[in-house]
């Protein structure tokens, strides 16, 4: 019978954010379906138009979600009894803008959204540009890791280790975000003044990932 040591390795890896993404999502409202789509398409324009004013390309901004809905609402009768009542339909757009880390950049791209007539919500994360490099730094990491411990415990356990069977490793995406939060009030205007008109140099968090992947080996 084949002697074997499964160990787990991990992998961690520390780095500063590179890049920023500005989730945007826009939401038309209509009674009628061409009406709602037309609206959706406008609002489309014009938040093209505002990025394009700050030297974006119209293919910059992605689409990350587009659906259409039937909206109802609740009505009560005169027995007091609540119908569903067709309101209409709504179109969401949901949206993201990336692009390399400067505060200065940001700020100029969420005033000139405050303004923008689409009037969308706006969501902002930070992360990095190259994702391919921190997974392979984290699957570096993880393998090192584990044969230190196979190693270490073969050599307390008196025992030589062997060659390598299997490596089982989940392929799930990781979440390479920062925890750093930056909100924005829903009425982004005081007066005619966008309160986003300033930049503010924060340093956001640095972005910790982890990830594990298992290693079998024979014992000699």
């Amino acid at each position: 019978m084949t002697r074997i040591i499964t160990v787990k390795g991990v992998g961690n890896v520390s780095t500063k954010p590179d890049y920023v993404v500005v989730s945007m999502n826009l939401e038309a409202k209509d009674k009628e379906y061409d009406a709602a789509m037309d609206l959706a398409a406008e609002q489309l324009e014009q938040l093209n138009d505002s990025l394009m004013s700050l030297g974006f390309e119209k293919n910059d901004l992605k689409t990350t979600n587009f659906s259409v809905d039937t909206d109802y609402k609740s009505l009560k009768d005169q027995q007091g009894n609540y119908q569903r009542v067709f309101n209409g339909f709504v179109c969401r757009h949901q949206l993201k803008l990336s692009f390399d880390f400067d505060m200065k950049r940001l700020s100029q791209v969420l005033s000139t959204v405050a303004e923008c007539l689409a009037h969308p919500e706006i969501g902002i994360s930070f992360t990095v540009k190259d994702a391919t490099a921190i997974n392979e730094a984290l699957l570096r990491e993880a393998t090192a890791n584990a044969k230190r411990k196979a190693e270490l415990l073969c050599e307390a356990s008196e025992v030589k280790l062997g060659k390598l069977i299997t490596i089982d490793y989940n392929w799930g995406e990781l979440n390479i975000y920062s925890d750093t939060r930056y909100d924005i009030a829903e009425d982004s205007k005081i007066g005619a003044v966008p309160m986003m008109a300033r930049a503010i140099d924060i340093e956001p968090d640095d972005i910790d990932v982890r990830d594990t992947a298992t290693f079998v080996w024979e014992i000699e």
